[in-house]
């Protein structure tokens, strides 16, 4: 086989220069002498790469090192002159030694390794193998030693922070350990509301309350604090060039809190211009933060969608992002988040302000508070539903007022009694005028002389009330009023007594059919006389007196017209 290579490859060199010299003769006069160089080169490097292939070959069958030089070495030789002849002695001269290769081919083959030398082998085989897992794991430990150092140079540790004193040796940032009153750390905790009252650039203090919005970056981080639901301050972080390492650490534990987490932090106030906070003039430089109480990251709803107004949703729902509309039973269900929206905390707040300035006004005008039972033998008024339960196998009732009680009362020579506490009335209605369940302000006086001493002291009351709601807690009704529109009430000096007769009049002249004038009032009739009284008399707080005998209950006092009674509804 090749041999038969080799003679064709002669055969083709021939040709190819014989073809060649004849162009360049004259045959072909457009046959360029480039062309002839090219097809020489040509077929010399297509013999020269069967040589090298037959070559290798040769080394491949295991023959002796001197055979592969003496097959390699005509091919080494440089040729000063390219002629057919020279390579038709040297094709002659490799087959021979071809020949001489086949002859002496077993002898080249190796001789068989004794036992001995293959377990040897095999040992050191294995030992460099052992070597390099070795060295593997070793690598492999050295990496993840430095992984380890890593996580513990930057982790961030929880802080049992016991002393103010102590405090450069606490880490300025980390969960706070469980407190468990170890010890009274001498921290000061400021109100967000007296920030701007009480201090001024440069002071630092101490603060707790809730996140309301954190906005991390690589470099900064600015935060909203908020207390009490509606006081808010802005706190700030930025990356400190001196101190990269503390400075990351701080941005990553920042990043790990979650909004509504209760934290504490100590900042230094700066001046700024602040326009998205109760405290407008100033805000926190950074300098610790620990998490009191972590919030779960997944909350049932934002504390800032509670807070928005219906028409303010409404608006949006005509927009590409519209607000979520937050209905009672999601905000029932969740209480505890609904609460801490501003207006239905400021709500719980004007709830319990009336309470006090209704005890403060009536305390001031001699009366005393009573507490009275509300799991009774029977019912308490007639005209309402009552809630039953067993009472050590009696039928008991809850109390649907704590009149009877209070007219003990004033029997026991009490002459002015007052009660704040529940009432129970199972009213089988979805309107605003019937609830089975409510706080109850009752009071119950003595009359000396003439029946508007009661409306007297009523209508002082409610003045004490009102003045009071619109001077102490202008704030939360401003917070309220943000969300649920509604303006202070208008009342008079003296009280705004209106007479049945006058009443009727005025709804007959509204529009509404009144009848024989015997008939309660209906939802729609007092909106109108309210309006009506409003724009009159410049009050929206009147009594109406001198109901019809008919429509009244039987304890009531008949008036001196015989037609009418002693009493009014606010």
């Amino acid at each position: 086989n090749f041999d038969a290579l080799v003679q064709i490859g002669v055969i083709r060199t021939a040709a190819s220069g014989i073809v060649s010299r004849e162009f360049v003769q004259g045959k072909s006069k457009k046959t360029s002498c480039a062309r002839y160089l090219g097809r020489i080169c040509h077929t010399y490097c297509f013999v020269r790469m069967v040589m090298w292939i037959m070559a290798a070959s040769l080394f491949c069958m295991h023959l002796r090192p001197r055979v592969a030089a003496a097959w390699s070495a005509p091919f080494r030789r440089p040729a000063s002159r390219f002629s057919i002849s020279g390579i038709s002695s040297g094709v002659r001269s490799s087959s021979r030694l071809f020949s001489e290769g086949e002859s002496g081919g077993s002898a080249a083959v190796k001789e068989e390794k004794s036992e001995e030398e293959k377990a040897q082998i095999k040992a050191e085989r294995e030992a460099r193998k052992a070597e390099k897992e070795r060295q593997k794991a070793e690598k492999k430990a050295k990496k993840e030693a430095e992984r380890l150092a890593k996580e513990a140079a930057e982790a961030i540790h929880d802080v049992l922070y016991l002393s103010h004193d102590d405090q450069d040796s606490y880490p300025a940032m980390g969960d706070m350990a469980r407190i468990m009153s170890r010890s009274r750390t001498g921290r000061k905790f400021e109100k967000v509301s007296d920030l701007e009252d009480k201090f001024k650039a440069g002071d630092t203090v101490w603060l707790r309350g809730r996140l309301q919005s954190i906005r991390v970056t690589g470099r900064s981080c600015f935060i909203v604090l908020r207390q009490d639901s509606f006081d808010t301050v802005q706190a700030c972080y930025f990356k400190n060039k001196e101190d990269p390492e503390g400075s990351q650490k701080m941005i990553k534990y920042l990043k790990s809190l979650a909004e509504e987490s209760v934290v504490d932090l100590e900042g230094e106030i700066a001046e700024a211009d602040v326009k998205s906070c109760s405290v407008k003039t100033m805000e926190l430089s950074l300098n610790r933060i620990h998490c009191v109480s972590k919030a779960d990251a997944n909350l049932p709803f934002l504390v800032e969608d509670a807070a928005r107004s219906e028409k303010e949703v409404e608006e949006s729902q005509e927009t590409d992002r519209p607000f979520p509309r937050l209905g009672q039973e999601i905000r029932l269900d969740n209480r505890w988040m609904d609460l801490r929206a501003p207006a239905n905390n400021a709500i719980m707040r004007v709830q319990s302000a009336v309470c006090q300035l209704f005890r403060e006004s009536l305390y001031s005008q001699g009366f005393c508070e009573i507490h009275t039972p509300k799991l009774i033998a029977g019912e308490s008024e007639s005209g309402a539903g009552v809630f039953t339960t067993d009472y050590f196998g009696t039928t008991a009732c809850l109390a649907q007022s704590p009149q009877l009680y209070k007219q003990m009362a004033i029997s026991s020579d009490m002459t002015r009694v007052f009660e704040i506490g529940p009432v129970f009335r199972a009213e089988n209605s979805h309107t605003r005028r019937h609830l089975c369940e409510f706080t109850g302000l009752d009071l119950e006086m003595a009359i000396d002389d003439h029946y508007m001493e009661t409306l007297e002291v009523i209508h002082s009351m409610f003045k004490h009330i009102f003045n009071g709601l619109e001077t102490r807690w202008s704030k939360e009704l401003k917070v309220i009023r943000e969300q649920y529109d509604s303006e202070p009430v208008a009342f008079t000096e003296d009280p705004c007594v209106l007479h049945w007769p006058e009443a009727m009049e005025i709804l007959t002249k509204e529009g509404f059919d009144i009848g024989d004038g015997m008939g309660d009032l209906t939802g729609a009739m007092e909106l109108t006389l309210g309006r009506v009284v409003k724009e009159k008399y410049g009050t929206d707080f009147f009594m109406l007196d001198k109901y019809p005998y008919v429509i009244r209950p039987f304890y009531t006092m008949v008036s001196e017209l015989l037609d009418a009674l002693r009493c009014c509804d606010v």
